[in-house]
């Protein structure tokens, strides 16, 4: 059984962070038949792998205190409970795997900011909620979320509610009676605006081939039009010639 300040170790020694509920920066460690004991290092923890030991009970939050933790393996037991909340504080931390066990809840937000995290297994629980959204968290393949069937959100296909894209509403038969007048006006201006383009177009055309006196004088118009702009320029240029020079002067 797992307790708050005890956890059992790979050899069913026991490592003990003082009594349930308190937190001691002390440890003892039974390893190949002899104990040790850890006063001041034991922040400095950097791998705890308890694989396949048929460890019992919830896991203790005193082990997100191991601040250099780079990797965590408790896969293979029979842990139930949540997975810690600042689990997060595990900056350090490259490796997590908590498969196989029987842990509950949902994923903790914190976990999005294991930016060291490069493998990462929390298949075969009963995990649920939507997938924290993290670049770390969506990178990974979904087999480390199966058989977790209450997870939602990338990168596991199931989506979240609310995620589904909800058809878009039909107008209501108001709007689609001021849509149809709109479209009926559309059609009838540009088709009118082809006709009278077309008879303004061919209608002095034609006139301008049919009629000669007309033609003389549509030219002798332009002749006299482009006369009058070429006099006006002249004497504008004229103009401000003189002023210049008196300005010089």
């Amino acid at each position: 059984m797992i307790q708050k300040g005890e956890l059992t170790d790979i050899n069913s020694g026991k490592l003990g962070l003082g009594q349930p509920g308190q937190h001691v920066n002390k440890a003892w460690v039974e390893w190949k038949g002899r104990q040790y004991e850890y006063v001041l290092s034991l922040g400095l923890f950097r791998i705890i792998d308890f694989a396949g030991n048929k460890l019992t009970g919830e896991i203790p939050e005193e082990i997100t205190s191991l601040l250099q933790l780079v990797a965590l393996n408790l896969s293979g037991n029979n842990l139930t409970g949540g997975i810690p909340l600042k689990i997060g504080q595990l900056k350090q931390l490259e490796s997590l795997d908590l498969s196989g066990n029987q842990l509950s809840g949902v994923i903790p937000s914190s976990t999005a900011s294991l930016s060291f995290l490069s493998y990462l297994n929390l298949s075969y629980n009963n995990l649920s909620g939507k997938i924290p959204s993290g670049t770390q968290l969506q990178t990974f393949n979904a087999s480390a979320f199966a058989g977790n069937l209450a997870l939602c959100g990338l990168p596991v296909t199931h989506k979240c509610p609310g995620e589904e894209a909800t058809p878009r509403p039909l107008a209501n038969d108001d709007n689609q009676g001021n849509e149809t007048v709109v479209d009926e006006f559309r059609r009838w201006f540009y088709t009118a605006l082809g006709i009278g383009f077309g008879v303004f177009f061919w209608g002095v055309s034609g006139a301008l081939l049919l009629k000669r006196s007309w033609r003389h004088a549509y030219f002798r118009f332009l002749d006299e039009a482009g006369d009058w702009i070429y006099v006006k320029i002249a004497v504008q240029k004229a103009r401000l010639q003189h002023i210049y020079q008196r300005l010089l002067s």
